[in-house]
């Protein structure tokens, strides 16, 4: 993960944002929009907090309300992590029900089979073909699938399925793979580029600015 502002705590933790007072985008004329649903996950360590901070940050850019819900594994790295994020018009939940996420973003592939009841039938899943082995398959509990992308393409019929942790290495910084992800995931929602880029420079320090801007242009052109 590329360093955050602001870490996140253990646990569940609910936010909500108030609109943004931007006077072009909180424009009364704007006509009202379906509120959006999302719904991110992976493992500890892969910086879906961070993805999700950006993703509520370029929504409220546009003078949407925004309301975040994240839930944590027992373990800081390596238990499972969903963040689900809804903006628009008025958010009254930050809580995702199953089948109606617009998007499913998953950095680790078995954790978007774990979590395919909240994409609604005619939602979109970007997946990276990352693999991380459990605690519960290396000791023997459990068997991790052998045949993972057969069942994302049947569990998911709008996939997009990208190498992010290999397309972060040719960008010089694996940790960049959430970002890589984001790219892709933008490419499904209603919110502009400008707001993406500019929801960026708020959430990472200014040494990893360029480069998450390339990793998110990347992933933008991979979906």
């Amino acid at each position: 993960m590329i360093e955050r502002l602001v870490e996140g705590t253990e646990g569940m933790k609910n936010q909500e944002s108030l609109k943004s007072k931007n006077s072009a985008t909180n424009s009364p004329d704007r006509s009202p929009k379906e509120t959006k649903s999302i719904v991110l996950v992976g493992v500890g360590g892969q910086g879906i907090l961070l993805a999700s901070e950006i993703l509520a940050q370029a929504a409220m850019i546009q003078g949407y309300q925004v309301k975040t819900n994240e839930v944590h594994g027992m373990a800081q790295r390596g238990g499972s992590v969903m963040a689900q994020i809804r903006y628009g018009e008025e958010v009254k939940s930050p809580l995702v029900s199953k089948r109606s996420a617009h998007i499913l973003g998953a950095l680790e592939k078995v954790e978007a089979l774990r979590y395919w009841e909240f994409l609604r039938p005619d939602g979109l899943a970007a997946v990276s073909s990352q693999a991380i082995v459990p605690v519960t398959v290396s000791s023997g509990l459990a068997r991790y699938p052998e045949n993972v992308e057969e069942l994302l393409a049947r569990a998911f019929p709008r996939l997009v399925y990208i190498d992010a942790p290999e397309m972060a290495k040719g960008l010089g910084d694996s940790r960049a793979a959430n970002i890589i992800l984001l790219g892709a995931i933008s490419r499904g929602l209603d919110l502009p580029l400008e707001s993406w880029e500019e929801a960026i420079g708020r959430c990472v320090r200014e040494r990893f600015r360029d480069l998450n801007l390339k990793a998110f242009s990347l992933g933008r052109s991979k979906a």
